[in-house]
C-alpha cells in the first residue's frame, strides 16, 4: 500500500502541473503515455515494439493522435492528409503480411490495427478535452477517480453480488452502484463550485456523469477481460503498485471520447 501511494504521488507530481501547461508539453506526455499503452497491449500478444509490425503500429498511432488544432504541420495537411498517413501504414501492414509469408497473419494485423484504435481514440481525446478546457479534464479524471474508489469501498463493505465474475471477481453490482453514486457526489460539487454549470444544466450534468461513470467502468472490466484472455496480471510494471500504464487509463479511454461526444449533443 505505501508504495501504492508513493507511485500515486510522484505520478501527480509530474502529471497534474503538465495539465495545467497544456499545449505542446501536453502533447508530447500523452503521446509519451499512449506509447506506452501501445507496448504493454502488443505485448499481452508476443509483438515486440521493436520489430516491423510494433513499429507500423507505433507510426499509426502517432499519426491518429496528430493534434489538428495544435500543430501547423497537421493543419497544413488537413484531415484527409492525416487519414491518407494513416491508410498508408495500414496498406503497409497488409503488404507485410505476404512478405512475412504468412507468419504474420490477418489475425496480428486485426489485433495491431484495433490496439491502435483502442489507444489512439482514447489519447486522442484526451488532448481535445485538454483543448477544450482544463475544467472539463479534470472533472472527467475527478470523476474517474471517484468511480474507482467509490466502487471499491462500497464494494469491500457492502458487495455481495458479483458483477462479472468471469472477469473481474472482485466487483460487485452494490460497488458499482456505489461508484456511480460517488461520482454523482463529486459532479454535484463541480456544478456548484465550479463553471462546468455554464456548460451543463443540473439535469444534464446527471445524466451525464451516470453515463460516464457507466462507461468508465465498462473500460476496466474491457481491460481486464483483455488480460484474463492473454493470462496476464497487469498490463506492464511501469508504475510500481498499480501495473502498467493501460491498468491506470483504461477509464480514461472510454470516458474522454464519450465526454465530448455528449457535449456537442
Amino acid at each position: 500500500m505505501t508504495q501504492r501511494i508513493i507511485t500515486a504521488i510522484i505520478a501527480a507530481l509530474i502529471f497534474l502541473p503538465i495539465v495545467f501547461i497544456g499545449g505542446i508539453p501536453f502533447v508530447i506526455l500523452i503521446y509519451i503515455m499512449a506509447s506506452i499503452c501501445l507496448f504493454e497491449i502488443l505485448r499481452m500478444k508476443k509483438i515486440n515494439l521493436m520489430t516491423v509490425p510494433g513499429i507500423l503500429s507505433l507510426f499509426l498511432l502517432w499519426i491518429f493522435l496528430l493534434p489538428i488544432n495544435y500543430l501547423n504541420f497537421v493543419q497544413r495537411i488537413g484531415l484527409e492528409g492525416k487519414t491518407a498517413l494513416f491508410f498508408l501504414g495500414v496498406l503497409i501492414f497488409l503488404c507485410y503480411s505476404f512478405i512475412s509469408k504468412n507468419t504474420f497473419s490477418f489475425e496480428h494485423i486485426g489485433y495491431c490495427l484495433l490496439s491502435v484504435l483502442y489507444i489512439g481514440i482514447g489519447f486522442y481525446y484526451i488532448i481535445e478535452t485538454r483543448a477544450v478546457g482544463v475544467l472539463f479534464i479534470f472533472f472527467a479524471l475527478f470523476l474517474i477517480w471517484a468511480t474507482d474508489s467509490g466502487a471499491y469501498f462500497v464494494g469491500r463493505a457492502l458487495g455481495k453480488r458479483k458483477l462479472a465474475p468471469h472477469i473481474s471477481p472482485n466487483k460487485t453490482v452494490e460497488g458499482s452502484i456505489g461508484g456511480i453514486i460517488t461520482a454523482i457526489i463529486v459532479a454535484l460539487l463541480f456544478y456548484f463550485f465550479t463553471d462546468i454549470n455554464l456548460e451543463f444544466q443540473l439535469f444534464e450534468l446527471m445524466i451525464v456523469t451516470v453515463i460516464l461513470s457507466i462507461f468508465g467502468q465498462c473500460g476496466d472490466l474491457v481491460e481486464s477481460a483483455l488480460k484474463r484472455y492473454y493470462h496476464v496480471k497487469d498490463s506492464g510494471t511501469i508504475l510500481p503498485g498499480h501495473g502498467g500504464m493501460l491498468d491506470r487509463v483504461d477509464s480514461w479511454l472510454f470516458v474522454m471520447p464519450l465526454l465530448i461526444l455528449l457535449r456537442m449533443l
